[in-house]
């Protein structure tokens, strides 16, 4: 339970109609593309994310070589600058986290811990440096990082346009879009020294007045060639209510350091 709640936590929003069965992402065949890199990336920050606050009900399936846990949760953002996320048992609250642009905390009932840290821990989870946008972008169906700040090469996955990062780093990183409205399909980042892989999968996409969100959400984490994966479905989201934010750590709770 300690080790898996930080990323449950941290990614608990959005979904799909039907639970799916879980299956690792398979390698795809890429060809020459005719989009250009600038207008991919204007179509996709042209997407409508025109929101102050959103209240997100979902299900979340768990699944790691070990165990599988289906919880649900509710989520709370207020745009750009508070996420809250409440995981539940049978409609009781066992654990929240507070994700705001300088901190992460989380508590947890279950053992008695919390946790208050800074960024680097999801960086050291994730296998890359995350801050607060990065965050929201991930949940929102957006590109974890901006696109205008790095070069990209084009090739075709399938019938979607993918931008492939231009660097020397330690990070090879790539984003698949829907051909047509430029959504996100797919975002993917490889670490090569450790080796590890994220991805993100974002499919049935839901068109609302004031943004457009994906239904589904499946995120996979390989390292030591051990997949975890977070399949998260979205049951009820509504926008611009006035939303309170409370987090306070029960009394007599320890707190944990998470080992990187």
């Amino acid at each position: 339970m300690r080790k898996i709640l930080p990323l449950i936590l941290i990614f608990l929003l959005l979904s799909c109609k039907a639970k799916k069965k879980l299956v690792a992402p398979e390698a795809v065949t890429t060809t020459a593309s005719n989009e250009t890199v600038a207008n991919i990336i204007k179509n996709h920050y042209a997407v409508k994310y025109d929101f102050k606050t959103a209240f997100i009900k979902a299900d979340v399936e768990y699944q790691d070589p070990k165990q599988t846990l289906s919880i649900s949760a509710d989520i709370r953002i207020k745009k750009d600058e508070i996420i809250l996320v409440s995981l539940k048992w049978f409609g009781i609250t066992m654990a929240k986290a507070m994700i705001t642009p300088d901190r992460v905390r989380y508590y947890e009932k279950l053992n008695g811990k919390y946790f208050d840290g800074d960024y680097q821990v999801l960086s050291d989870l994730l296998g890359t440096d995350l801050d607060f946008k990065k965050v929201q972008n991930l949940l929102l169906g957006q590109a974890i990082d901006n696109l205008n700040k790095n070069e990209y090469s084009i090739v075709q996955e399938g019938d979607a346009p993918k931008l492939e990062e231009i660097a020397k780093s330690n990070f090879n990183k790539s984003y698949v879009f829907e051909p047509v409205s430029f959504w996100l399909r797919k975002q993917e980042i490889k670490q090569i020294s450790p080796e590890r892989t994220f991805l993100a999968n974002y499919s049935n996409y839901k068109s609302f007045e004031n943004s457009v969100f994906p239904m589904e959400l499946t995120i996979f984490a390989v390292q030591n060639n051990q997949t975890t994966s977070i399949a998260i479905q979205n049951n009820n989201v509504t926008f611009n209510e006035e939303l309170s934010f409370p987090y306070n750590v029960p009394g007599g709770y320890k707190e944990i350091n998470i080992k990187k």
